[in-house]
């Protein structure tokens, strides 16, 4: 395995986490799927509808998304939004997060 593939594994386990809080808080507003996948890209947010999908299924099982069909268009879409127990999780999570980056900053650079 080269040096960039070990550090692209490494970015995509950092970057696993911060994917479901960066859901939660986008979907405060309601959106679909694929819009949503455009909507992280622009952040930073980099992912991929095989990854996207199967988490935002999970979520709404969860409780932390609420989903509804919008049929007025020619194209049926799904679309999600954060629940009330979504997004007391992103409060939480985005505590967390600044915790944790705090925790990082403290740390020797060397």
């Amino acid at each position: 395995m080269s040096e960039n593939e070990i550090l692209d594994t490494h970015l995509q386990e950092l970057r696993r986490g911060t994917v479901v809080l960066a859901c939660l808080r986008t979907l405060a507003v309601p959106g679909y799927g694929y819009g949503l996948l455009e909507q992280l890209g622009e952040r930073g947010f980099d992912t991929d509808a095989n990854t996207l999908y199967p988490l935002l299924r999970r979520l709404e099982k969860q409780g932390f998304l609420t989903s509804e069909w919008n049929t007025d268009e020619a194209r049926p879409r799904k679309f999600y939004r954060t629940s009330a127990a979504g997004t007391r999780l992103a409060a939480t999570l985005t505590t967390e997060f600044h915790a944790i980056a705090a925790a990082i900053a403290s740390l020797p650079e060397e």
